[in-house]
């Protein structure tokens, strides 16, 4: 039972970050976009948060865990959305190829946060000793239904940002849905050609929804760094392995916030459910690492074989075009 358990909060946890970066995605797709630099901006938002609680805690004798965990969000949801402003100036106003441009944003902010994660490890004296206790101690409190016995460990042990994330699956759900402008930024990502017609702004759709979509994506590395990590930064790749995990939920859940919740969850436990199993040698392992995006590649072609059933086109589903204007 307590192998459950954890595997179960690995699960949640891992699945969370999967699902920021995810719930990112799906808004910046969504405006007709197509953001490979997921694991880049979460990249950027992780060292971000960092930075900004570390610096501050090393500037007060008694840091507020409050205090530490707003600026930690907002220099995370604030560099994140950085990173999408970049990606929307060059595909957008310059009509740079997305696909390089989000491959490059995602080596770019793997570069930056490692380079800025190992100068801040120096500061502070070697890997391992940075001090942002106060800050990780605020993202990582539980709630106080933790301590409800095994229902308590399996869904009320977890940081505030765990719930956060379902929260904003919810509202983005009903934003893309039921509110006007969620359905006229749907319009942008269709039929672009359409939605200028119809007096609707186009340019301002894709920036807002880009760089906003990175905000909450960047959210997810602040959540890795923060919670597992403890406010310490590891050059692991674990974000990046995370990241890319995203981008293929994006494509499992077709589109759909409320499908992201618990593909993440499913995610997370395929991600981890290697660990838990006795007896696998290295190779079997990284076979089990494989189950999420060969789940992922099912889907897909299990998708578009419908569509081609029922001769559908993609926007039918929901599914955004990603033309590039030249």
């Amino acid at each position: 039972m307590t192998q459950f358990i954890s595997l179960f909060q690995a699960a949640i946890m891992f699945g969370s970050v999967i699902m920021f970066g995810a719930l990112g995605e799906i808004l910046t797709e969504r405006s007709g976009n197509l953001n490979l630099g997921v694991p880049g901006i979460m990249y950027l938002g992780g060292i971000a948060g960092l930075i900004g609680s570390f610096f501050y805690e090393a500037s007060t004798t008694s840091p507020s865990p409050v205090v530490g965990m707003l600026i930690a969000l907002v220099c995370a949801f604030g560099m994140a959305a950085l990173g999408g402003l970049i990606f929307s100036f060059l595909t957008i106003s310059l009509r740079a190829n997305q696909n390089v441009t989000g491959l490059t944003l995602t080596i770019f902010g793997g570069g930056v946060a490692n380079f800025f994660g190992g100068s801040l490890n120096k500061l502070a004296g070697g890997v391992g000793q940075i001090s942002v206790a106060a800050t990780s101690s605020a993202f990582r409190t539980a709630t106080p239904l933790a301590g409800m016995g095994t229902a308590g460990k399996l869904f009320f042990s977890y940081g505030f940002l765990a719930y956060a994330a379902i929260v904003i699956a919810v509202f983005l759900h009903y934003f893309m849905s039921r509110s006007r402008k969620g359905l006229n930024l749907r319009a942008v990502g269709e039929n672009p050609g359409t939605a200028d017609a119809a007096g609707i702004n186009v340019t301002r759709n894709k920036y807002l929804a880009t760089c906003m979509g990175a905000g909450v994506s960047g959210l997810g590395g602040l959540y890795y760094v923060m919670d597992y990590t403890k406010g310490t930064w590891a050059n692991d790749g674990g974000i990046e392995s995370l990241g890319w995990l995203a981008v293929a939920l994006v494509i499992f859940a077709t589109w759909k916030p409320l499908n992201a919740i618990w593909g993440s969850y499913l995610f997370g436990l395929l991600f981890w459910m290697y660990f838990y199993i006795p007896g696998l040698n290295r190779s079997s392992q990284e076979l089990f690492k494989m189950l999420p995006y060969i789940v992922t590649l099912v889907v897909l072609v299990a998708v578009s074989l419908r569509n081609k059933k029922e001769n559908q086109p993609p926007a039918s589903l929901g599914l955004p075009y990603f033309r590039e204007e030249r």
